[in-house]
């Protein structure tokens, strides 16, 4: 009999994990995570981007816990000697409804705490001379960072502290009674006091497993990127964004200096047909018939159809994807977008179509469920899992 079992070896749950043994030392716990090792699906394949919660609903969970995780991955960074770059990132305009939604994002940055300083045309030339635009948000306190080693590092703890991180251990049955609940799966099974589902993009399986009457799916979208020759990693300093349509939760294709020297570029946002099939056309049947058969996907498809058009072009053909950058940096070339892996965002989706644009944690008398946590969720991560314990 365990104290905590959690599900999901991603950063959020490893470190709700390490918050748990933090917060009742000798308890003991143990995280099952189905891959062979952690961080390998959302977690280690983002940008790598230290966000800093400006675009987020004020009140929202997004604003709140990105805005204290920001903080708490600079220090724990720091303390633990994992490299970090406080670079900032600039939101660029490149016309005048962008413009106006620009300063709607600076009206929010302002209510949700964050700094951000408003630049003309000729500022943004004068910080980025290979950047144009009408203006730009420049928000100093985004950075970069590898978040597979923060994952490692907390882990470590959790074992240092008594944990057990158990690996190669898909789940696919899920007990709860008034005492305990047990998870099992062809590994083997585990009885805890409490559970926690950090499932990322299985959210939605897990919580059907429990019996949690949930009405959504995770939908899959693909993040496709690109990086520029070594030789042009220098084309920018800070983080380059475009800004970003309200309606939808991604925040566009923008030029990302990474932590190991690269310059990457993306991600756009296509539809996926497998839930962790990285390669280009990857077909699970079940994550398809899922998909297919969602009513909250054709919603979303009636919706959106211009959108998802234009990004399955962009992904197709690398014309389209180029044109999307050189909106605010003209002088890249096809030559420059060379292939980097894809990542796979687990977005919620509801039976009315609505895409979930904030975290979204439920629970049983037993078991915690993070049910949503798409970007910012590992700049939140701490938070995240604090939220979680307090809850428990």
């Amino acid at each position: 009999m365990y104290d905590f079992c959690v599900i999901g070896g991603g950063i959020v749950g490893v470190a709700t994990a390490r918050r748990l043994v933090e917060r009742y030392p000798g308890a003991r716990l143990v995280l099952v995570e189905k891959a062979a090792g952690l961080g390998v699906h959302q977690t280690g394949h983002n940008s790598g981007v230290i966000h800093s919660g400006i675009y987020y609903e004020p009140g929202s969970l997004k604003a709140e816990l990105c805005r204290q995780g920001a903080q708490w991955t600079k220090d724990f960074a720091a303390a633990q000697g994992i490299p970090y770059d406080v670079c900032g990132k600039l939101l660029v305009a490149t016309d005048a409804a962008e413009y106006e939604r620009m300063l709607a994002l600076y009206e929010r940055s302002v209510t949700n705490g964050v700094k951000v300083e408003l630049l003309d045309a000729a500022e943004l030339v004068r910080r980025e001379p290979r950047i144009t635009g009408v203006g730009a948000l420049f928000v100093p306190g985004t950075g970069i960072v590898d978040y597979r080693k923060i994952t490692a590092a907390l882990a470590e703890q959790v074992r240092a502290a008594g944990g057990e991180i158990v690996l190669g251990a898909e789940i696919t049955a899920i007990e709860e009674s008034g005492t305990a609940v047990t998870v099992s799966g062809p590994s083997g099974a585990w009885t805890a006091r409490t559970l926690v589902v950090c499932a990322g993009l299985q959210a939605d399986r897990m919580a059907r497993l429990a019996g949690l009457p949930i009405d959504f799916r995770i939908v899959p979208f693909r993040g496709e990127y690109y990086q520029l020759p070594r030789e042009r990693a220098g084309l920018v300093r800070t983080l380059i964004y475009p800004v970003p349509d309200p309606n939808l939760p991604f925040l566009g294709v923008h030029l990302s200096p990474t932590i190991d020297g690269e310059l990457t570029v993306g991600p756009n946002a296509v539809l996926g047909l497998a839930r962790e099939g990285y390669r280009k056309g990857s077909v699970d049947l079940r994550d398809a018939r899922e998909i297919v058969g969602f009513p909250g996907m054709h919603r979303v498809a009636r919706t959106h159809v211009k959108t998802g058009l234009r990004e399955l072009r962009n992904s197709l053909f690398k014309r389209g994807y180029l044109a999307e950058c050189r909106r605010y940096c003209p002088e890249l070339t096809s030559a420059d977008l060379r292939p980097r892996p894809a990542g796979i965002r687990a977005q919620a989706v509801l039976r009315d179509g609505t895409l979930v644009h904030d975290f979204m944690i439920e629970r049983t008398a037993r078991s915690v469920h993070v049910l949503n946590a798409p970007s910012p969720a590992a700049t939140s991560a701490m938070p995240i899992a604090e939220y979680i314990v307090d809850r428990i």
